[in-house]
């Protein structure tokens, strides 16, 4: 007998420690922790997500122009290094030409960046150089002649009635004669336009009249030198005999009425590199080179102040 009530203590103890077992299971809470412990466990290193991470996002965020880093690097060096010569005279680099250089390219990015030199390999391709996108001697020498291409070809001499003389007020030096304020009409009347888009423009912020002409004070974009003929450009070459054709040509476009000299800064028309540095750094002279074509003048590369009108249609072209 007590034997079995042994027995049957021992089976009841069993079956109510089971009965517990299984409330603990069925209980909510204890699976949903069960199952953030899981989640929360480390990753293992060598997991294959992690690794898949750690070689997309690299790839994700590489630049475009990694490629052109080095040309990007030359690019730097020879914008102030590069030797080359014009007019027997050698010169170093190409930082003075680097706005003229951008709009060939169509870009805006710096000389020493890689979306430039790629730029500038698409250029050199398009004209049959190797597709470096390093600005080298043959390169420079190429763009100068693309330059000099939209330059006025027809050096005809004008007539009297081709000719009219400007007002003082469009000069930078008012008190010139009137001999030497002559301009053959068209010029003029597309500079005049030129001039009115300018003073329209705040960002140029230029002194203007009422009427949206330059003020009498305004330096910027004032006539320094128009119609020039040829006695008295042969007198200026008399007056300075150091000076090369560079500097006082022969055959002056300034003799057909339809080349002029504007001022863009700096000392008028020196043509020492710091001067021409600083010139090619003004705001005028940048919104010349972006602007100037519209109204039919193309630029003289190693002076920054000459411009010459080669008519709309050529401007087009």
């Amino acid at each position: 007998m007590i034997g079995n009530k042994k027995d049957l203590l021992i089976v009841s103890l069993m079956l109510a420690i089971l009965a517990t077992l299984a409330c603990v299971l069925a209980w909510p809470g204890y699976s949903q922790g069960m199952a953030q412990a899981v989640k929360t466990q480390p990753e293992p290193v060598g997991s294959t997500t992690n690794t898949v991470k750690k070689t997309i996002q690299p790839l994700a965020s590489a630049p475009s122009n990694s490629g052109w880093a080095s040309a990007a690097q030359q690019n730097a060096l020879l914008s102030l290094q590069l030797t080359w010569v014009f007019g027997g005279q050698e010169q170093r680099g190409w930082v003075l030409y680097t706005p003229l250089i951008a709009r060939t390219l169509d870009i805006e990015a710096g000389a020493d960046t890689g979306d430039f030199a790629q730029a500038l390999a698409r250029w050199q391709r398009g004209a049959n150089l190797p597709a470096t996108g390093t600005l080298d001697t043959d390169t420079l020498y190429q763009l100068i002649a693309a330059w000099q291409a939209h330059r006025l070809k027809d050096h005809t001499y004008p007539t009297p009635d081709q000719l009219i003389t400007a007002p003082p007020m469009d000069f930078y030096a008012p008190e010139r004669p009137a001999e030497l304020r002559q301009v053959e009409k068209n010029t003029y009347a597309a500079y005049k336009r030129m001039v009115a888009a300018a003073t329209a423009d705040p960002s140029l912020g230029l002194a203007k009249t009422a009427t949206g002409e330059l003020a009498p004070t305004e330096k910027y974009l004032k006539i320094i030198s128009a119609f020039r003929s040829k006695e008295y450009q042969d007198q200026l070459r008399q007056q300075n005999p150091q000076a090369g054709r560079a500097q006082l040509a022969v055959n002056s476009p300034h003799a057909t009425g339809r080349a002029l000299d504007l001022y863009v800064g700096g000392e008028p028309v020196s043509t020492r590199d710091a001067n021409r540095a600083l010139q090619t750094q003004t705001r005028v002279y940048q919104w010349l080179v972006h602007n100037a074509a519209r109204f039919g003048f193309q630029p003289y590369y190693y002076e920054p102040w000459h411009w010459e009108y080669t008519g709309q249609e050529a401007a087009a072209r």
